[in-house]
This record gives structure tokens, sequence and C-alpha cells, in this order.
């Protein structure tokens, strides 16, 4: 996928966004050539498997100005720093428990000049901000992620949707879900992008 196909399904995107995305690729290559925080083979497919699945997000929730978003297990910083340059005026706070990682999502979040955008090495449970979302591509299995997370809303909501956990995932229902006492609500990503990709991956809502 090149990443003019995200300009078709984004339309809005100025000109200075286009061009952020567009350099994410040169900037993530020359970071995973020192530490390798995407698969070899998933490098060459960036803005298929890592930016427009974090961009999934974005077709469920359009985050409102001043919002403050946590993402949980961001790795080399997804599905967060896609999500800052498509909202500018949202905070995002990116966490990770592995340094190296870290190190690489500053990097990248320098060069792009996202203003919007705070690193941090530590674990979930160390965050003591509240948030009006928390993002993810499944870090671990739902019924342990929610303990991390819970406590770490704001108790208003101001989007159509409440306040919550937005989870990127994949495959069929699993048992920890159809046990949950949260209600949940999939969104599959193949109702947003045509790529095969998608077909069995979700935007899952769990209201907190």
């Amino acid at each position: 996928m090149k990443v003019e196909e995200i300009f078709h399904y984004f339309p809005q995107l100025t000109k200075a966004q286009q061009t952020q995305l567009m350099d994410m690729e040169t900037i993530y290559r020359e970071w995973n050539d020192k530490i390798n925080v995407i698969s070899r083979k998933d490098i060459d497919h960036l803005y298929e498997r890592h930016v427009l699945h974090s961009l999934a997000i974005a077709k469920v929730i359009d985050f409102k100005p001043g919002s403050d978003v946590l993402d949980v297990g961001t790795g080399g910083g997804f599905p967060g720093i896609p999500l800052a340059i498509l909202f500018p005026d949202t905070h995002f706070d990116l966490v990770d428990s592995i340094g190296k990682k870290i190190r690489v999502v500053s990097e990248v979040v320098q060069h792009l000049n996202l203003q919007n955008v705070e690193a941090h090495h530590c674990r979930a449970e160390e965050v003591k901000k509240k948030f009006d979302f928390v993002v993810s591509r499944a870090v671990t299995r739902m019924d342990k992620f929610i303990p991390f997370v819970h406590r770490k809303f704001k108790s208003q909501s101001n989007h159509p949707i409440k306040n919550g956990i937005l989870y990127l995932k994949g495959g069929g229902m699993q048992p920890e879900e159809k046990e949950s006492p949260f209600a949940y609500h999939k969104f599959p990503i193949s109702d947003f992008f045509g790529e095969d990709f998608f077909d069995t991956k979700y935007v899952v809502h769990i209201p907190i």
C-alpha cells in the first residue's frame, strides 16, 4: 500500500498532515534498522498494517479538541502516532514498559514535529492522569487489560460514544469477551477499508 491510498480514505487531511504521513516511512525504516520495533516482514507493509490499521479508530470516533487519549503498550507508536497526526488538537500520552520502543516513539514524534504527543517509559498502572479514551492494539487479553486502565477515565463523556477503551483486535469472539461483565460493541474494520488484511479485524469499544 502507498500512502496516497490513506489520503483516499481520509480526504480531509491537510497538506501538513499528508506530509507527516509520507515522512513516517523514512523515519521508521531508519530507526527500525537500529532498534527492531516492527517486524522485518511488516515494515514493507507499514501503511496498511500499522498506519491505516491505527486510523480505523478514527472511523469510529472523531476526537474533539481538548480530549485526552492514552495509548497503552504503544510499541513503535501505534495506534497513537497516526491518530495524533489526524487529531492535532487532541492530546495523546503514549506509554510502553520497554524503553527502546519509547526511544523510537520519541524520535518519531520529534521528527514529525507532533506537539500533541508525550511518550512515557512506564506501565499503564503508573499513569495518574484521567483520560477520555484509552486506545491499544490488543496487547493482552481483555479481562487482563481492563483492570490496568478502568480507573483512568474522566467521569464526563463529551463524545457521541461513552468514555472507555477503543481496542484494535483480530479474530473472532474470544472466551474472555463472552464472559466480560462490560458491555462492548465491535466495529468490523472491513466496513471502513477494502483491503483483505482487515477482513477479520475489529475496533472494539468498551464504555467504562
